[in-house]
This record gives structure tokens, C-alpha cells and sequence, in this order.
């Protein structure tokens, strides 16, 4: 008798390994109950509706070991809906040079950057691949510089001008002008550009399907910005950094340099709140301590791909985005007149303008936008119990 129960104990003991075991989505996620995998469900629910408390939220997915254990998306929106990244892209190119580091393309991280672009020949010698990662390069950072070289028909040439102003590695400075340069940087070593490296490399490698890579006028990629997909499908680019770098058995990035990535590099300024963050190789930290330890990519307007890698969770949040299937190629026309003004002039003068028909998107313009109803307020008030919510998902 005291054998009747050991088939169903074994039978339980074998499924808890299987759910609990490493796990990947092939075209589809898995979607099972929190329990299933020792989550709380009410932990769940509070994370997503804390994220919903904000009106601009277009999806959240929450992820335990490679399988969705909550989701929810605004009216109008669902699982297959477009987010942009805005800078959350930044984590993406990044990581190429990691896989350039392994592939023997790239030799050091602590290469000057003038080893492969030829035009840093100048005072700009000084700054290595390590610094233009870490948001230190030293490069002129004037008031305006992202929404003026987000209005450049060649944001590449734009880039490639800005001069050295000071001592690198000694400041932070959120410059996309350093991201822009990843680009170039492939460029010269492997032959192909970010976006084909992109596609090859990491998005093909990862089953990652239906998306958009932007890129300016001249052809260039946006490597600073501007990838659409959907919250599942940006969900898989931070497993495979929850996962240090292996997709199935395929050793994609470096776990190495993922772990290179996952540390404290610069504390970085409180922008939007008073909880400490940091910033490490093209990632934001949100958390740093010895209970948890929370990365993310991150992007304007209130984009995050959360990755807990010591317990395999996953937390992607986008906001509302129009999608258009107007192509990828981004287009100002007469828009890009109004630059100077700076981010929020140019922003009321170009809704004001395609509200009402003077211009006609298509036509004239093509570009990622993010309008009101997608902008982020109340999330980034919100930031810390979010934090603590994702926290809450390993307790």
C-alpha cells in the first residue's frame, strides 16, 4: 500500500521538471497559469494592472521560464500589434558587437574605435569601443543633438562630425550619436549593414518574425532606435539575454559578454525617479542588489524589455503605437524644417500639421511616431512598484 501513490507522485515530479525546465517558443509562446511554475497569481495580475494604471500602455507580457504567465492588451490592440522600441534598439545592435567579439571580428572591447573607422584619426583616438558602449566616449552631447540628428536625411554623416569635448570615461552621457557609430563600426568589420547583421544573427537565430528595421534617407540604420514588432516578439530578444545568450542549444551571443553587459557601470541621472538606476553596454539597471538584480532595455515615451536573469523572468511593456505600413525607409520631408525648435515645438507643430491635412503622412512623411495617447506619465511615477512587482514574481 505504501507504493499506490508513487506512479502519480513520479508523474507530478516529472511535469514539474518539464515546466520548470529551459524553455523556448517556436513561432507561438506557450501560455500556462502562474501557478504552474510557483508564481503567485494575484502577483501577476497586480504587476499587469499596475502597468494598465497608465493609459498609454498598449501591452504587457510577463514571462517565467520561456513561457507567458500573463498578458493583457489595450482595446484595439493584441498580441500580433506593433510597439516601437525607440531606444530599446539600442540593446539590440549592441549586442552584435558582442557576437563580432567572438566571431574574432572585433579584438577588444578596449580597441580604440580609430582601429576600425578611419575618421577617428584625430583627437577622437582616445575613445574606445568599451566607452562608446558605456555612454562615455567623451563626444560633444549639445542641447537638442537627438532631435537633430533624428531629423537628418543622413544620420550616419551627421554623427561621424561630432567631436571629442572631453576626457573619456569620465562621464555619462546618454548621446545616440554613440549608437548611431555601432553601426558604422559593424559596417567596417563584418561588410554588412546593422540591420542585415540584425536579421542574421540574432532575430532569424531567435524565431523572431514580423518586424520592421528602420533606417534614414541614406540607407543607414537606425541603430540608436526604431525597431516595431510586437510585446511577444521583443520578449524573446530579453530570454535570450535571460538566458545568457543561448537560443535552444545555440550559443548566439557570448555569455560572456552577456555577463560583461549584466553589471554596474555608471549611476546614472535621476531623470524620472528618485530610485537608483545604472547603465552597462547599451542596458539600463534597474535593480542592483544582493535579492535582485534587474536589467532592461529601454526607450522613449515608456518601452521596457525587464530581464531578471537569475530567475528567468522576462516583464516587456510598450505603448500605444499607430502602426502603418508606410515602409521603413524614414522620410521628413518638410517636417525636418522645424528641428531646431526642439523635441516638443517639433512635436506640436507635426501632429498639428498631419491633424489637420496640411501634410499627409505617406507622402510627405514617414517615420516612427509616438503620439499622446502613447506617452508615458503615470508608469514612470508608478516605476518603482513596478520594480518591486517584478521582484514580488520570485518571492
Amino acid at each position: 500500500m505504501q507504493f499506490k501513490y508513487l506512479p502519480l507522485l513520479i508523474f507530478i515530479s516529472i511535469s514539474t521538471q518539464l515546466i520548470n525546465a529551459d524553455s523556448f517558443p517556436s513561432e507561438e509562446w506557450d501560455v500556462i497559469s502562474p501557478s504552474e511554475v510557483g508564481v503567485d497569481n494575484s502577483s501577476v495580475e497586480s504587476l499587469i494592472s499596475l502597468a494598465f494604471d497608465d493609459s498609454a500602455t498598449q501591452a504587457v507580457v510577463i514571462i517565467k521560464n520561456g513561457k507567458i504567465i500573463g498578458e493583457r492588451y489595450a482595446d484595439g490592440f493584441n498580441k500580433n500589434s506593433h510597439g516601437t522600441s525607440w531606444s530599446m534598439a539600442k540593446s539590440y545592435y549592441a549586442a552584435l558587437i558582442g557576437i563580432s567579439l567572438e566571431r574574432g571580428e572585433i579584438s577588444s572591447l578596449d580597441d580604440p574605435v580609430s582601429m576600425y573607422l578611419d575618421y577617428f584619426n584625430d583627437s577622437r583616438k582616445v575613445i574606445t569601443i568599451r566607452d562608446i558602449l558605456n555612454m562615455s566616449s567623451g563626444l560633444n552631447y549639445p542641447d537638442h543633438q537627438h532631435e537633430t540628428m533624428f531629423f537628418k536625411s543622413d544620420q550616419l554623416k551627421y554623427s561621424k562630425k561630432i567631436k571629442l569635448q572631453k576626457e573619456p570615461n569620465t562621464l555619462f552621457e546618454y548621446n545616440n550619436v554613440n549608437s548611431m557609430l555601432i553601426g558604422d563600426i559593424l559596417h567596417k568589420v563584418t561588410g554588412k549593414k546593422a540591420d542585415t547583421l540584425l536579421k542574421e544573427r540574432i532575430l532569424d537565430p531567435s524565431n523572431t518574425k514580423n518586424y520592421k528595421l528602420w533606417k534614414d534617407e541614406a540607407g543607414n540604420t537606425l541603430t540608436y532606435c526604431c525597431i516595431d514588432m510586437s510585446a511577444r516578439e521583443f520578449s524573446r530578444f530579453g530570454l535570450l539575454f535571460a538566458r545568457n545568450g543561448n537560443w535552444n542549444g545555440n550559443q548566439i551571443i557570448p555569455k560572456s559578454y552577456v555577463d560583461e553587459t549584466f553589471q554596474v557601470v555608471w549611476e546614472t541621472p535621476n531623470w524620472f525617479t528618485d530610485h537608483k538606476r545604472y547603465y552597462s553596454m547599451h542596458w539600463w539597471v534597474s535593480n542592483y542588489t544582493d535579492e535582485s538584480k534587474i536589467f532592461n532595455a529601454s526607450g522613449k515615451f515608456g518601452q521596457y524589455i525587464f530581464v531578471d536573469r537569475e530567475n528567468d523572468i522576462v516583464v516587456t511593456r510598450i505603448t500605444k503605437y499607430p502602426q502603418r505600413d508606410l515602409g521603413d525607409i524614414q522620410k521628413w520631408g518638410p517636417l525636418k524644417t522645424f528641428s531646431w525648435l526642439g523635441v516638443k515645438t517639433s512635436i506640436v507643430i507635426s501632429r498639428f500639421l498631419l491633424d489637420t491635412g496640411i501634410i499627409k503622412e505617406g507622402r510627405n512623411v514617414v517615420t516612427p511616431v509616438t503620439l499622446e495617447e502613447g506617452e508615458s506619465s503615470k508608469f514612470y511615477k508608478n516605476y518603482q512598484d513596478f520594480i518591486e512587482g517584478i521582484t514580488a514574481l520570485s518571492n
